[in-house]
C-alpha cells in the first residue's frame, strides 16, 4: 500500500522569478540603490546584475513591462522569513476569566493583570464563563464585560466586541 505524498510544488503565483528565468524582454530596471534604470533589455539589465555580484529579481511580474530590481536574492530571502518569523512571535493571545458573580475587588486585581499585557503588547481576550443556571442571567455577564472593556480602554481598544459563544461571552482587546 503506498503513503499519499504531499506535493512538494510550489504555487505559481508564490514563486519569484530570478536572473534567467526572466523571459520576458524589455523589462523596467531598478538599481541596488533604489533608482530608476529605465526600460532596458533583460539581457542588459543581467549584465548590469552579474557586474555588480548581485541578482536580477522580477518584483512586479503583473506589470507592463514587468519591474526588476537587482539585489542580493539570498539576503532578500532571508530577511523576509526573518520578518514573518517576528512579527508571529511578537504577538501572544492572554485569557483574563470572569464570572457574573465575581466580587468587584477580584474585578480589579484581574484588569491590573490585563493591563500588564497590554503594555507589554499582548492581546488580551476577556471571557466571562457561564454555569448552570447562570445561563439565565446573561445580563449579568454583560455587565461584567462592560466594566471591564470600560476600564481597559485607556490601554487598549476593542478588537472583538463583546460575543455569545456557548457558555462564553468573549471579547477580544487588542494594545493601543
Amino acid at each position: 500500500m503506498a503513503l499519499a505524498r504531499k506535493s512538494t510544488q510550489q504555487d505559481p503565483r508564490d514563486t519569484i522569478r530570478i536572473n534567467n528565468q526572466i523571459r520576458i524582454s524589455p523589462i523596467r530596471v531598478v538599481s541596488e540603490e533604489g533608482e530608476q534604470l529605465g526600460i532596458i533589455p533583460t539581457e542588459q539589465a543581467l549584465e548590469r546584475a552579474r557586474d555588480a555580484g548581485l541578482d536580477l529579481v522580477e518584483v512586479a511580474p503583473n506589470e507592463r513591462p514587468p519591474v526588476c530590481r537587482i539585489m542580493d536574492y539570498g539576503k532578500y530571502k532571508y530577511d523576509k522569513n526573518k520578518k514573518l518569523h517576528n512579527s508571529h512571535a511578537r504577538t501572544k493571545t492572554k485569557e483574563i476569566r470572569l464570572r457574573p458573580k465575581t466580587g468587584d475587588e477580584d474585578i480589579r486585581t484581574k484588569i491590573r493583570q490585563a493591563e500588564k499585557f497590554l503594555e507589554h503588547k499582548d492581546k488580551v481576550q476577556i471571557s466571562v464563563l457561564f454555569r448552570g443556571r447562570e445561563m439565565a442571567h446573561i445580563e449579568e455577564g454583560r455587565k461584567v464585560m462592560a466594566m471591564v472593556v470600560d476600564m481597559l480602554s485607556e490601554v487598549g481598544k476593542v478588537e472583538t466586541p463583546p460575543q455569545q459563544h456557548g457558555r462564553r461571552m468573549i471579547c477580544m482587546i487588542s494594545p493601543k
